[in-house]
């Protein structure tokens, strides 16, 4: 009687170790990039995408354009309004496209801009 007395409280204290101890990983979120005022960013398909035109294995990249995969219905800086066809710089309207590489192309007054997305590991 007395072992299980002392058991029950035992259990939950290891519980309560091990909930806090594991952390859990996951893709980067708008808020995440959003604490950066240079942020350059839009969410779609639960995903964020971040401007890579300053990357330079991305300037070299060559790739085709495919089909388009969203476009920009709303534009805000809050991270707590961003869902999926959001971003904080690219204007309403704007249509995202897929590519043959790992980059996608956001076209802006005619202007193709390069965005990856960003994803953990």
């Amino acid at each position: 009687m007395t072992f299980s007395k002392h058991l029950l409280p035992i259990i939950i204290f290891s519980i309560c170790i091990v909930g806090c101890t594991i952390s859990s990983t996951g893709n980067p979120t708008s808020r995440e990039f959003l604490q950066n005022d240079d942020a350059d960013i839009f969410q779609l398909h639960d995903y964020v995408f971040s401007n890579a035109q300053d990357v330079e294995w991305v300037q070299e990249l060559e790739y085709t354009l495919g089909n388009q995969v969203g476009e920009i219905t709303k534009q805000t800086d809050k991270a707590f309004q961003f869902t999926n066809g959001t971003a904080n710089k690219l204007p309403v309207g704007t249509k995202i496209f897929e590519t043959d590489s790992p980059a996608y192309i956001a076209i802006v007054d005619g202007e193709e801009k390069v965005y990856l997305k960003m994803v953990e590991g």
